[in-house]
């Protein structure tokens, strides 16, 4: 009888562009089986923090407090430069001016709250931080319900059709700051399924991403099934910028990006990293 893995990762353009081919059974991991989870990337951060998943993609926030029980994939995440998270109000200001003020973020343990947390600390402001669901962040700017946001996924591409204001984008502030690629996402396995188990599954997820670039019209109806509130055109756009190099694998370079966001991500949420590979070996 074949093990059952449990999968998760998020309904976004980029992530069923990448597990399309495994979800649809068109790259099998012999001699296991898939049961695949959709959910906001904040859901699947507290599924892969209660141990619910075997194999789930998460903020690399959120990654630095699970590192003693999963490691991490070299495919499958998203990394890029010019792809972070944007900073949004209603009204064009300063990041001074925000001191104080109410700001809503996609979830506490995101990449991008880490990021904007940083930028604060840096800035040496206090906000107010309010947690929505990703797709409620701009609504709740432009009506005024906060005096700021992070915009996460395809925000980057429709903010101005709202008249909001860019006051920054994250993910050059990081490069900026560290002068590495912005680590969004990473897909992470359980320590206890082992090396040969987290390889097979490392190089299925690398398989699926090359059949849905050589053949995106085959995975475009999964794809859309899962983004029905975007155009065409914005779903291209996401895909094309957070699907890149580092997603097929992460490399030197991505692996010290990872390492350095981890080792924020720790100081700032005053825990300590384990003695352990971040990255499975290959």
């Amino acid at each position: 009888m074949s093990k059952i893995l449990k999968l998760g990762y998020s309904p976004c353009p980029n992530d069923t562009f990448i597990f399309h081919a495994l979800a649809s059974g068109a790259v099998s991991i012999d001699p296991f089986k898939l049961n695949v989870t959709l959910a906001d990337v904040e859901e699947l951060n507290s599924m892969a923090r209660a141990g619910q998943m075997d194999i789930c993609k998460v903020s690399v926030h959120a990654a630095a407090h699970i590192m003693d029980d999963y490691i991490l994939l070299r495919a499958g995440g998203a990394m890029g430069r010019g792809v972070g998270p944007l900073l949004l109000t209603g009204a064009p200001c300063t990041i001074g001016d925000l001191n104080g003020k109410r700001i809503a973020i996609p979830g506490r343990n995101t990449t991008a709250n880490l990021l904007f947390s940083l930028m604060c600390r840096e800035a040496g402001i206090k906000v107010e931080l309010v947690e929505m669901v990703f797709d409620q962040v701009m609504p709740a700017i432009k009506n005024g319900e906060v005096d700021a946001g992070v915009v996460i996924h395809e925000g980057r591409f429709t903010y101005e059709s709202l008249g909001l204001s860019k006051l920054a984008d994250l993910g050059q502030w990081w490069e900026d700051f560290s002068g590495l690629p912005i680590p969004l996402g990473s897909i992470a396995i359980k320590r206890s399924l082992g090396t040969e188990t987290a390889a097979l599954v490392n190089a299925a997820i690398r398989k699926s991403l090359i059949l849905s670039s050589v053949d995106e019209k085959a995975a475009w109806p999964y794809i859309k099934e899962h983004a029905q509130e975007m155009d065409d055109e914005v779903i291209h756009q996401h895909i094309k910028t957070f699907v890149t190099d580092y997603s097929d694998n992460v490399g030197e370079e991505g692996e010290q990006a990872v390492s350095r966001l981890l080792q924020e991500a720790a100081r700032m949420d005053g825990i300590e990293l384990p003695a352990k590979n971040i990255f499975i070996d290959m």
